[in-house]
């Protein structure tokens, strides 16, 4: 790793990005939104959160910039602190002020490999699987793992958004798209090439994230209503 070229990069951020770029998140739910971005940056991504970009001068990083109010910029400081080097995880090389610059991993979304109608062999699964037994490992908690946070790279899988994994709560979003992977769309997808529209994968996503939400309402109730039914049963 160049040293200089990294210096480089810093002052680059500092002096010509954060002081020209607009970027706003509006819907918690949904990716933020970048108004202005600096010519000659680039975006690579939106997550709920923040953005990625990249200058062209430095391909073999990115800078991660979290929109104004929203929190977890501390947080993914320190868990890439823990994790330290895993070849399916990036590296934070600087973080300061709300932005982070990270190693650049290559590759495609596995949302964006169904949606192309690419072959998503076992491997990435299984490479995928390893890393976040990794992160476990390193006192972490994989969380909002999904299609949009996880890529495959020459038939590789990578981990592409760690910022959640300080969260200790349970978190289903791998597992179900593991059980969708073996289920759906190796017998069906992977065999005829099926190709997804973005609005089709679009409304998938929000439909899931409403039955989620509905199940976790259900089970609060259920819950309320056995402890008033057993609060009774012993008074």
């Amino acid at each position: 790793m160049d040293g200089s070229l990294i210096d480089q990069l810093i002052e680059t951020v500092h002096q010509e990005l954060i002081p020209k770029l607009q970027i706003e998140s509006i819907d918690p739910h949904d990716p933020v939104k970048i108004s202005y971005l600096p010519h000659p940056w680039q975006q690579l991504g939106a997550g709920n959160y923040a953005a990625v970009v990249y200058h062209p001068d430095y391909p073999n990083w990115v800078v991660k910039i979290y929109a104004p109010g929203r929190p977890g910029f501390e947080e993914e400081v320190e868990v890439y602190r823990r994790l330290g080097y895993h070849p399916a995880f990036s590296e934070c090389l600087y973080a300061a002020e709300g932005f982070l610059i990270l190693k650049r991993l290559h590759g495609v979304t596995l949302y964006d490999c169904i949606h192309r109608g690419l072959r998503i062999p076992k491997q990435v699964i299984k490479d995928i699987d390893e890393a976040l037994d990794y992160a476990r490992k390193r006192g972490l908690y994989p969380h909002d793992v999904h299609g949009r946070n996880v890529m495959m790279y020459h038939g590789r899988g990578l981990v592409v958004d760690i910022s959640d994994f300080l969260q200790e709560e349970k978190c289903s979003k791998w597992n179900n798209l593991k059980r969708a992977y073996y289920w759906l769309y190796r017998p069906i997808f992977s065999p005829l090439r099926i190709r997804l529209p973005y609005f089709v994968l679009d409304i998938v996503r929000k439909s899931y994230r409403f039955f989620g939400k509905l199940k976790n309402s259900c089970d609060r109730i259920f819950y309320k209503i056995y402890a008033r039914q057993n609060k009774k049963t012993h008074s």
